[in-house]
């Protein structure tokens, strides 16, 4: 009787034992399914900028993001011009570098009367897997200058001051499916002095617009693009854009066809639009983003 009382205790120990272990284990699992279901959700589009605008693609802490834009002259010139590229190209690079996973400063300097730009990026909300957030939410703004050689104004060269301009976008996103991402970015636009002899189409100080961009993946790494701008400033042209993005080797490739030459945000809305269908222009844009090391 007593080896059977002792065996009977044994088994009723390595029983508690087991279920003791099958509940941790169950429960360690549930935290990280629970964990995983609310994780951001990734890539609502292939790189931080889209066409012509930045996204609310966050980069991660001491990450650099380099960026590469063309846009060449009118397709409708025919094979004479090779539709567009004899007219060279409008060009500007930018860096972009992550302080914290959620603030990143930028540095951009565009051929259009090269001009350079100092922006910053804060993203406020991330949209997760879960559905607990539906939403990214980011913010932007950027201050810029016109440093074009005026000279030939004389006593009407302006000063600093007067070639400044400013520019504001709120970037609200959503991945509405695995193939499909949506964003809405109001935009503002501010000119000190938009003197003729700059390179845009306007004459007043402020400009609003309402943009648009659109990504349809069709593959792992490609997807289809849209932009569209429309200007709120009367007698100013809408921005449109078409293209294709590609992941490749690292990169991101991104060739479009955009009504507007401009690269930089003060001047997509002050700079002037062609008409879609007859003064489409080809663009592309080459994005890398490079881990510092930093901690």
């Amino acid at each position: 009787m007593k080896r059977i009382t002792k065996s009977r205790r044994l088994l009723t120990a390595v029983g508690t034992l087991l279920l003791f272990l099958i509940q941790g284990v169950s429960f360690a699992q549930l935290e990280r399914k629970l964990a995983t279901e609310d994780r951001k959700t990734d890539l609502l589009f292939h790189a931080p900028r889209h066409i012509n605008l930045l996204t609310v693609e966050a980069l991660d802490k001491n990450t650099l993001h380099f960026a590469i834009m063309h846009t060449f002259g009118p397709v409708n010139g025919g094979i004479r011009n090779l539709y567009g590229l004899d007219h060279g190209a409008n060009i500007q690079f930018s860096f972009e570098y992550a302080l914290e996973d959620k603030f990143s400063l930028g540095v951009s300097r565009s051929g259009r009367d090269k001009f350079y730009n100092l922006y910053g990026r804060y993203h406020l909300l991330e949209q997760t897997e879960s559905g607990k957030m539906p939403f990214s939410l980011s913010l932007m703004a950027a201050a810029g200058v016109n440093t074009v050689d005026y000279g030939y104004l004389q006593e009407n060269n302006p000063d600093f001051a007067q070639r400044s301009s400013f520019a504001a976008q709120v970037m609200l996103a959503r991945k509405i499916t695995d193939q499909f991402s949506l964003q809405l970015s109001p935009l503002l636009a501010y000119f000190n002095s938009p003197i003729p002899a700059y390179s845009i189409e306007g004459d007043q100080q402020l400009y609003l617009a309402l943009g648009f961009s659109g990504k349809y993946k069709v593959t792992p790494m490609s997807s289809l693009t849209l932009q569209w701008i429309p200007n709120l400033n009367n007698g100013l042209r809408n921005n449109v854009g078409v293209g294709i993005d590609v992941e490749a080797g690292g990169h991101v490739f991104q060739m479009y066809f955009v009504t507007s030459p401009a690269l930089n945000e003060q001047y997509l809305l002050a700079g002037g639009n062609g008409v879609p269908g007859e003064e489409f222009r080809l663009g592309f844009n080459v994005n890398r983003i490079f881990a510092t090391g930093g901690n």
